[in-house]
């Protein structure tokens, strides 16, 4: 996968294993905070962290990458606009869900993203599962049916379905960058990340009018948009030219514990038993998974 080049100078292992634990505490952050809106609600929520987010990355990005970073977009190939509309996807159906379900579902489902990615670049380009991959993808299957399973009657269809978008978008996303870059053709992630948040910011506002958003509403909505993902965004692709795929994975379930216990300690919002049980079958199968990868790495 072709990604910036930002200077490395000074990043060692060690300092790139704790700014990646920085990055996933911002994005843990998201749930939390919704939690503590006023009047914004559902694609409201969605389109102002969206363009937020857009008007961060604007500056974010030429300081960063320069001039390039924007240029991209112009003679962007079809596999970074395929890219873009898999972000906006995520960001949209993150949020939405966010309002929907208890943060724990939420971020439990998205945790299953790695090994649908696996499953969707097996069926599509061929890649090889290992024999390790696909336990971890039964147990993280169980999981998810007991959380589900278990909930069934208490939380709302339309919820878990956008839930389940996530997960669905982020392997989506990851197969096409994978097909192009088995074809020569490497996306550049973040002038992906930017054209997903412009499509999603497009794409609810009609669906958010009239807009009741309060000034405190705002200032909250714009830290989610500049702190929860526009820099962890750009954050966690320099962290990536440092750390192996496997650690990069290992330490973005943090996102998941973090995002749960904010949300307890924060808003209040105790994750159910099923949740835990079918949460900690989901983590254990991706730490199983990715300890094995790293091991047959070194």
């Amino acid at each position: 996968m072709n990604t910036p080049s930002f200077p490395n100078q000074g990043l060692t292992h060690t300092r790139a294993v704790w700014l990646m634990v920085a990055v996933t505490l911002m994005w843990s952050i998201a749930g939390v905070v919704t939690r503590h809106l006023e009047h914004a609600r559902s694609f409201e929520v969605t389109f102002w962290r969206s363009l937020f987010t857009v008007l961060a990355l604007l500056v974010i990005l030429p300081a960063v990458q320069g001039r390039a970073a924007l240029t991209t977009l112009r003679g962007g190939s079809r596999a970074l606009w395929l890219s873009g509309l898999c972000w906006s996807v995520m960001f949209t159906a993150f949020m939405v869900a966010i309002t929907l379900m208890p943060v724990a579902n939420v971020l439990v489902t998205m945790a299953v993203g790695p090994l649908l990615t696996a499953l969707f670049a097996w069926v599509f380009i061929g890649h090889h599962i290992a024999p390790r991959t696909w336990g971890a993808i039964v147990m993280a299957g169980l999981g998810i049916g007991w959380m589900y399973g278990s909930q069934m009657a208490g939380l709302p269809v339309v919820g878990t379905l956008v839930a389940l978008c996530v997960p669905v978008a982020a392997a989506v996303n990851w197969t096409v960058v994978q097909h192009a870059q088995q074809h020569g053709h490497a996306v550049n992630l973040m002038p992906a990340v930017l054209i997903g948040a412009v499509l999603s910011s497009l794409a609810t506002l009609p669906l958010a009018w009239p807009l009741q958003a309060t000034g405190h509403d705002l200032a909250l909505l714009a830290l989610l948009g500049v702190v929860q993902l526009a820099i962890p965004c750009v954050l966690a692709v320099r962290c990536g030219q440092v750390l192996k795929a496997p650690e990069l994975a290992l330490l973005g379930l943090l996102e998941v514990i973090f995002g749960i216990l904010l949300a307890w300690v924060g808003a209040g919002e105790r994750p159910a038993q099923a949740v835990l049980i079918g949460g900690a079958l989901v983590i254990g199968a991706l730490v199983f998974n990715e300890l094995l990868a790293w091991k047959e790495e070194k």
